[in-house]
This record gives C-alpha cells, structure tokens and sequence, in this order.
C-alpha cells in the first residue's frame, strides 16, 4: 500500500488540494500528516477540516509548531506570529480542539512520524544536517524516521558503522531503502517550499517495497497569493509562494 506523506500544508488549500489529488492519481491508500496544518497561508479553516475528514477515515497526523500555537504561545517570528493570531478566531472550537490534540509523533510498523525531531520532538529543532539526525537515530529504533519543519526535501541513512550520510533526493523516482541501513526522510512542505522550488512538495511511501518517491506538484499559487493579499497578512509571505523560499 502506498502512503502519502505530507508535511507544512501550511493553510494553504490550492497546494493541499493538488497533492492530494496528485495522491489519489498515483494509488495512495493512507494519507500521514506531519504537521503544521495552519499558519502562514489564508485557508486555515478549510485545511484544518479537510485534514480532521482524512483523520476520521484513518489518516494519521502529528501536532507542528503552528499548529501547537493555536492554543499557546510558541517561539516563532513576528511574521508567523502575526499570521497565528489573524488564524486563531478563525478556527473553530471543534478544529482548535483537534489541532491542540494532535501527538508529537506516532508509529506505523518500522515507521515513525515527528514534525521536528525524534529526540526531542516538541522543541521544533530543525532537522538540517547530520548532528540532528544522528540525534534521532540514537534515540529510538525505527528503522525510518518522516519529518518535515524544515520546508526542504532531504534524506539521510547512518551505515553499520553509525556515520550518517546526506543523500540526493531526485524527484519522481523511486528510492530504496536498503535494510542494512536506518533512514530519516525530510519532506518538502506543502503549502510553503523553501527550496526555491515554488510548487508543492510531498512523498509516496511504500514500507513493504521500502521504498520512497519525492514528489512535486504544480498548483495554482497566483490563487493562493490573491487570498493572502486580500487577507491582509505580510507581503512577504506572497513573495515566498513566487519564489519558493
């Protein structure tokens, strides 16, 4: 079965809805979301239903830093800040309640799901090079660790030796994932990559095959930037969404 994993949708409802189209297309039988559902983007009330509809059929879902901030306040710059407290009335008591509920992680066979990290999953630390991942690989045995927070594709594996190595993440292609090795798979956001790649980033996962698919799905982002703009949240985020960064 194959699973699509999707991180930083970011309230973003044009790239959400195109992945999981692009999901639907390619054989997805179980949705995973990695967090921050909200902040950022214009469509938080809509993103934060259609991710509680794929819950109660099953997906499962973490809790991001946004997301947790809907309830209390969390470190974050003026500019996320400003967007959470623009999406907090918004949101109602119902979808308040889901996203203050969401776990830290959650396990499926020899997967594990975080937003940040493994070792320490609700201090959003960025899993941006070998020392963090290094750091989640001591701390349990999963054999593949999901994330997102970062809002950029990578990959790592540690060999028998325990060195963790950075691995190229073409997109479309199906990568292995030797057993001989433990895997933490970064994915690209949704609804705001950074990767100077301005279209949605998601992954299929097969864990019988073991394998994982990078993907990218053009969406209609001049839609997405009309709203935000119309919204009155910072320009800067409009700009983001142009770019991909």
């Amino acid at each position: 079965m194959r699973i699509a994993v999707l991180s930083d949708i970011h309230a973003n409802r044009e790239a959400f809805t195109a992945v999981l189209e692009d999901a639907a297309m390619r054989g997805a039988g179980r949705y995973v979301l990695l967090g921050d559902i909200v902040g950022y983007g214009p469509d938080p009330e809509w993103c934060c239903a259609r991710a509680m509809a794929l819950v109660a059929k099953g997906a499962l879902a973490v809790k991001g830093n946004h997301d947790a901030a809907i309830a209390a306040p969390e470190p974050m710059n003026a500019t996320a800040r400003a967007v959470i407290d623009w999406t907090r009335p918004r949101l109602g008591a119902g979808q308040r309640a889901f996203l203050e509920g969401l776990p830290l992680t959650e396990r499926l066979g020899e997967a594990l799901f975080v937003h940040a990290t493994a070792h320490s999953p609700g201090d959003w630390i960025y899993m941006d090079g070998p020392g963090p991942a290094a750091a989640s690989l001591r701390v349990c045995d999963a054999g593949l660790i999901l994330c997102g927070h970062v809002h950029r594709p990578a990959l790592y594996s540690n060999d028998l030796r325990g060195a963790v190595h950075r691995h190229d993440v073409p997109m479309g292609a199906a990568l292995p994932l030797l057993a001989s090795r433990r895997w933490i798979a970064v994915l690209g956001a949704v609804g705001q990559p950074r990767d100077g790649v301005p279209q949605a980033g998601y992954a299929l996962l097969d864990l019988a095959r073991r394998e994982i698919t990078y993907r990218r799905v053009p969406y209609d982002s001049a839609e997405t930037i009309a709203k935000l703009r119309a919204a009155g949240l910072p320009e800067a985020l409009a700009e983001r969404l142009k770019e991909g960064r």
